[in-house]
């Protein structure tokens, strides 16, 4: 059987921002903008200009947005179109209950207290501490809302 691979999806109000947020969370690239075909899908009617925005000075799509771990961190045969993808996609409604999937972040060698102190700089929130036995997580929140976890 062929390993498939799959993004994570997370709706959000501000996709650039939010990815901006999450990859520097994680020590993750947002995938670059290809202006280039982002202008071409315009001038050839395929797209209007209404379907984008500037975002730091480069053309982008307004919709949505892409994060990666940086090349050669995507794990064991990984290729570079598969792997670990966060999809950042903008919706309309405002984010109204508990998220039914949510992110786990594995603080490794900084520890537990230090990754969430580094992550509550950046603008998370800190909602709740856990512990099963010896395990012991936090449970946040991204500047939008999301939970997630770090252990």
């Amino acid at each position: 059987m062929v390993a498939l691979s799959f993004q994570v999806t997370l709706d959000c109000a501000d996709p650039h921002t939010l990815a901006d947020w999450w990859a520097a969370a994680l020590g993750w690239n947002v995938e670059p903008s290809d202006e280039a075909f982002i202008q071409r899908m315009i001038d050839e009617g395929h797209a209007a200009v209404e379907d984008t925005i500037r975002h730091r000075g480069v053309l982008v799509w307004r919709e949505a947005v892409a994060i990666r771990p940086p090349v050669g961190d995507e794990g064991a045969g990984a290729s570079a179109s598969a792997g670990a993808r966060v999809l950042f996609m903008r919706v309309e409604e405002p984010k109204v209950a508990k998220n039914r999937m949510h992110l786990d972040i594995r603080s490794g060698e900084d520890g537990l207290e230090t990754t969430v102190a580094r992550l509550t700089a950046a603008g998370a929130t800190e909602l709740w501490r856990g512990a099963h036995g010896t395990h012991q997580w936090v449970t946040m929140a991204d500047p939008e809302g999301n939970e997630f976890c770090v252990d």
